[in-house]
């Protein structure tokens, strides 16, 4: 068993935004290219980042997801992408940890292991001896090209006719890369597709999504911590939050440091920053920004809060996860946009950040488990009364 020195939530925060320097300078290739470089996969290795939801028996710090959001958003005030994957990998390696231990043991014997990852269920699985064979293509997997391990969902069908969802963790060897991500946002995430044909999982590496969503876990080690302890779709809703907040933050950063000296091209302020309209602007945004920040707390609150006391989720708390998340999105979005609407026409050019910033933050918008409209109806629906008519809650 590995012990390690667990640094507090200011240690990793302050870790992430070192980082900004090296992030900013490679934001614009890594859109290029279409995924991270290498030295920034390594220099967020080296930094710890990868280790947040690793057991600590690993090596890993078990952070909260207080530390999850405050990390993700000083990744993503320097680039959106690198945040984006960072905060991706920590939802599977979450997921990682609810398998048996002895699963746990062989991925985590991986230094700085990455685990990326889908809900989508868009495999099939087949029962095989000791374990099913799968065959199936997955979607929008960020950070696929660093990872190590891919976690899965297939449908297995059964012999009554329904469909039994299954999660599963395989080696990125077993599977193929699809090299077809070309977007106009997130596009340094390296979202790309990958592909299983006739790969072989071993039954402890598989357990049956309905359960992992009820909060049966498979880990004895684990059940305890209260980091591990808690149902995946609010884990997953409050590690993710972070970049949208980040991306915020960055659009303030980028229009203050292009305001002092800029005019106001056809009007008769000889400044961008004496004209009225201007301060309505700014002060909308960045209120806009502390409304999202709000949420994203209440979120990472709740989610900490239920782990800390071992206390089970109401119906009512599952769904306002979702709806904070996409709370959080589109506040971060419309402050974007209003920050990118006052920065003029030169700002369309592709070296100036909040084109891109904008980019991504419309590309986070429209996840599909992090819309807000989505996520509004979902909550709208339990406040009424009714079920839920989603398994992602």
């Amino acid at each position: 068993m590995l012990t390690a020195d667990i640094p507090t939530r200011a240690d990793l925060v302050r870790r992430a935004g070192e980082l900004a320097p090296l992030l900013k300078k490679n934001a614009p290739q890594a859109e290029e290219d279409r995924r991270l470089q290498d030295e920034t996969v390594e220099a967020l290795a080296e930094a710890g980042l990868f280790k947040l939801r690793v057991p600590k028996r690993y090596g890993g710090y078990e952070a909260d997801t207080r530390t999850l959001v405050d990390v993700a958003a000083a990744l993503g005030r320097a680039d959106g992408a690198a945040a984006w994957t960072t905060s991706v990998y920590w939802i599977p390696t979450f997921m990682a940890c609810l398998f048996p231990d002895s699963v746990q043991d062989e991925v985590f014997a991986t230094p700085d292991v990455r685990i990326c990852g889908t809900l989508s269920p868009s495999a099939l699985a087949a029962p095989a001896e000791g374990g099913i064979t799968v065959n199936g293509k997955w979607g929008f997997v960020s950070g696929a090209h660093h990872a190590h391990w891919q976690e899965i969902i297939a449908v297995q069908p059964l012999p009554d006719g329904r469909h039994l969802p299954l999660m599963a963790l395989v080696p990125m060897s077993d599977l193929l890369i699809v090299d077809d991500w070309d977007t106009s946002g997130l596009r340094g995430t390296g979202s790309v597709s990958t592909v299983a044909q006739d790969v072989f999982v071993p039954q402890e590496r598989v357990i049956p999504l309905p359960a992992i969503l009820q909060g049966q876990y498979a880990s004895e080690l684990n059940a305890a911590s209260p980091a591990y302890r808690v149902p995946l779709l609010p884990v997953a809703a409050a590690s993710s939050v972070g970049t949208a907040l980040g991306l915020a933050r960055a659009a303030r950063d980028a229009f203050f440091e292009r305001l002092p000296g800029r005019g106001l091209t056809y009007t008769a302020y000889e400044t961008q920053a004496e004209a009225p309209l201007t301060h309505h602007q700014v002060a909308e945004a960045v209120l806009k920004t502390d409304q999202a920040e709000f949420h994203a707390y209440r979120l990472a609150d709740l989610v900490d809060g239920k782990g800390a006391a071992g206390e089970e989720f109401t119906l009512e708390e599952r769904a306002r996860a979702r709806a904070d998340m996409g709370a959080v999105v589109r506040l971060a979005k419309e402050a974007v946009d209003i920050l990118a609407s006052a920065s003029g026409g030169s700002s369309i050019h592709r070296d100036v950040p909040i084109q891109r910033i904008s980019r991504d933050i419309q590309a986070v918008s429209l996840h599909a488990l992090m819309n807000p409209n989505t996520n509004n109806e979902l909550y709208g629906r339990v406040l009424c009364g009714l079920e839920p008519n989603t398994l992602y809650i």
